[in-house]
């Protein structure tokens, strides 16, 4: 009889050694990569990707458990890895919920994997309930994350940091600037009031929609697809009167005209693919390439298969190089998605072999430039707020 409560015992101490074990697991599966690094690149490839200021507007690292400072031989992405793919600045966003399955085609909002992993990741009690607090602890660990690393990391919230920022690593590039957004505006929780929450609280970059139609408006996998709602028509108001960029990822089709037509700042699009050389529910048609192009804005191009038909630079560079074709090459970027649950040819330290892949597409020096960062560090030295 006295076995019993031993028995007991040790099946919760089992079951809760495998709960707060799996974030850890799903990190490693999840987010993969084709082949493990190091990632060979030619010699006139290499040359040039040390001489470039690299951008990637999205990686959802804040999500997961990793400590950003320290190297990880799993995951896409932290500091060391970062600065020596020779990235410049990073934008991270924050992942507040998603639901069961992440259809492409179609969910509804009535699901949701991040309760469990905020639990089972021990984040604060808050955040179990609370999908602004979510969004803000994330914020709160990169915010962190700054402090602790002795100035190689900064969190840029104006043009001026950025000014500085770029003048420090001109002089030294083991430096990189972060870029605080979030992944759907569903943490406002219907509240306009919640842009400013976001705003005060270090966030310069706003996806609209994530895997779900939400208050804003309708997702690329939602069930209605819509465009924005009244609400919605509020939020972008806002956002564009805090200078906050917004950013149309997963957005719908109906939703990103409904966008356009109002805005009168640019917009971008932060990881994406391009129904021109990879057709799917949340790529980019020609149209819209065009019209994001003419606010001024960005195109990020992703690295996952559903972004661009295959896990291979080749498809990478093919992507970039049609949408620089109908837009412009000033209007392309880099948004590889990293450790958003996807599998990519390789880590942030395999960025060479982009810049080797455009080389070989043609693109000149200048260009690649553009592409790889320029147009991004341009953007934002024009759109933050002062």
């Amino acid at each position: 009889m006295r076995k019993l409560p031993f028995a007991l015992l040790a099946v919760a101490m089992i079951g809760a050694g495998v709960f707060f074990g799996l974030p850890s697991l799903l990190d490693r599966k999840m987010n993969s990569v084709a082949t493990p690094a190091p990632y060979p690149a030619s010699e006139s490839a290499s040359k040039l990707h040390q001489t470039l200021f690299v951008a990637d507007l999205h990686d959802d690292a804040l999500l997961w458990q990793r400590d950003l400072l320290e190297r990880h031989t799993y995951g896409h992405s932290d500091l060391p890895r970062l600065l020596e793919g020779r990235v410049g600045l990073q934008v991270f966003s924050t992942v507040t919920k998603t639901p069961r399955g992440l259809n492409y085609q179609s969910n509804g909002s009535d699901s949701d994997n991040i309760t469990l992993l905020a639990m089972a990741q021990r984040w604060p009690r808050a955040t179990w309930n609370s999908l602004l607090e979510r969004a803000l602890y994330q914020g709160q660990k990169l915010q962190q994350a700054a402090t602790d690393s002795q100035g190689r990391l900064v969190l840029i919230r104006s043009r001026g940091d950025l000014q500085a920022f770029l003048k420090t690593w001109q002089q030294d590039p083991q430096h990189l600037a972060a870029i605080l957004a979030t992944e759907g505006l569903q943490p406002i929780e219907g509240k306009l009031e919640n842009i400013d929450r976001l705003y005060d609280a270090g966030f310069r970059i706003a996806g609209l929609t994530h895997f779900f139609d939400n208050e804003v408006g309708g997702s690329a996998h939602g069930l209605e697809k819509g465009g924005l709602t009244p609400l919605g028509r509020q939020v972008i108001a806002r956002l564009e009167e805090k200078r906050m960029l917004v950013d149309l990822a997963h957005a719908s089709k109906a939703l990103i005209d409904d966008v356009l037509k109002i805005a009168t700042r640019p917009v971008l699009v932060s990881h994406t693919g391009v129904a021109g050389t990879c057709p799917g529910p949340r790529n980019l048609s020609d149209q819209h390439l065009q019209r994001i192009a003419a606010t001024g804005g960005l195109i990020g191009i992703g690295y996952w298969d559903a972004a661009v038909c295959e896990t291979s630079v080749g498809a990478i560079v093919r992507a970039i190089r049609y949408s620089a074709d109908k837009v412009g090459v000033e209007h392309v970027a880099l948004g590889s998605d990293f450790n958003g649950t996807v599998h990519t040819p390789f880590d942030t330290t395999g960025l060479a072999q982009i810049t080797e892949g455009l080389q070989r597409a043609g693109f000149s020096q200048t260009d690649i430039a553009k592409v790889m960062g320029g147009n991004v560090q341009r953007l934002l030295l024009s759109t933050l707020p002062d």
